[in-house]
């Protein structure tokens, strides 16, 4: 059988590395579409050797991209504006996020790419005018007014945040809080990752073309993530204030003289109003499923890997087991619902 190719966009970031180790442990061959400043290195000692050097803000180069031989049967989108290395880079959050997914639809659409997975946010929809939230909905609807296949893995928070910078707070028995009192439904981005890879080769057609939130079984606090730690971990984890009240006040008047801080600060809103909360109606049980038309997807819950990753001082190889949070017990967030929004776009 021939190798599957993958075209895997925002490769070299975060969660895009994580996306290409999910597909190249399902044996797909992974074509990473990178800019031409991005450090290539993380992905090369992955084993990737096929790179197109392709800009979301370069029309003409995603028609390259996508049009290279053999021809991707899955588009796979984690790429943002709202990102790191566009602020290093002076990049146009907007520009990327709206104009460079359209024109990445039309590639995809004009080059017959059968489908894109799209990256997007929990509750997108639930939030306009509030930056990369009403992106990622606007790249959605767009998706399917193109009548490019597609589907669209809505995330919630991710449990391990940016480069797991959880992991090592964890370690010294605090959990970093970044929006006290607040709940907001998690997911912990390998499984993340996982699903998208599924989706990639996996999922059958008439699944397609939809949106799917992808969540923890109940929404969480920081004390209730802290109280899972405790528990899985058997010792003390304590939830711990990110930022502190006087700078969440003095924020928003920096944020008028640094202008790439507004979006962060919209965002930040947005998140300690409580609307990183799904209101799919969630299932009950132990076991996950993609109920999609036409066919179903199995992602099983095959056991948590949160605190697998040295949070517990353990190897890797040493998995600790996780537990689902319940209304009664805190414990940590593994059972991920992966509902799907009512019908097709």
């Amino acid at each position: 059988m021939a190798t599957r190719t993958v075209s895997v966009v925002g490769a070299s970031g975060t969660l895009g590395s994580q996306i290409v180790r999910a597909l190249l442990e399902k044996g797909a061959q992974v074509r990473a579409m990178v800019r031409a400043t991005s450090d290539r290195t993380k992905l090369e000692s992955l084993g990737v050797t096929d790179f197109v050097v392709a800009d979301l803000r370069d029309a003409t180069s995603l028609q390259r991209a996508l049009t290279a031989e053999p021809l991707a049967e899955a588009v796979i989108a984690s790429a943002a504006g709202f990102s790191a290395h566009t602020a290093r880079t002076k990049g146009d959050n907007s520009r990327t996020d709206i104009e460079g997914y359209r024109d990445l639809a039309d590639a995809a659409k004009n080059a017959g790419v059968p489908r894109v997975i799209l990256i997007s946010i929990l509750e997108c929809d639930k939030a306009p005018g509030v930056p990369h939230f009403s992106q990622k909905l606007a790249t959605e609807k767009y998706l399917a007014e193109t009548r490019q296949p597609y589907l669209a893995l809505r995330a919630g928070a991710f449990l391990d945040r940016a480069h797991d910078v959880v992991a090592e707070k964890v370690r010294k028995g605090v959990f970093p809080d970044i929006a006290p009192g607040v709940a907001f439904d998690m997911i912990y981005s390998p499984d993340l990752t996982r699903y998208a890879a599924e989706a990639a080769l996996d999922l059958p057609v008439s699944a397609l073309n939809q949106s799917v939130d992808i969540r923890c079984n109940i929404p969480a606090t920081g004390p209730m993530v802290a109280a899972a730690f405790t528990r899985v971990l058997g010792r003390p984890v304590v939830a711990q204030r990110v930022i502190p009240p006087i700078f969440l006040t003095m924020l928003p008047l920096v944020a008028w003289f640094v202008p790439r801080l507004r979006d962060q600060v919209a965002v930040l809103t947005w998140i300690r109003k409580g609307g990183y909360v799904s209101h799919v109606v969630r299932r009950k049980g132990g076991r996950v499923r993609w109920q999609l038309r036409g066919g179903s997807l199995r992602c099983e819950n095959q056991g948590r890997r949160a605190a697998r990753r040295g949070w517990s001082g353990r190897r890797r190889s040493e998995p600790v087991r996780n537990r689902a949070f319940s209304a009664s017990q805190s414990k940590l967030c593994g059972d991920d619902d992966t509902n799907h929004r009512g019908g097709r776009r």
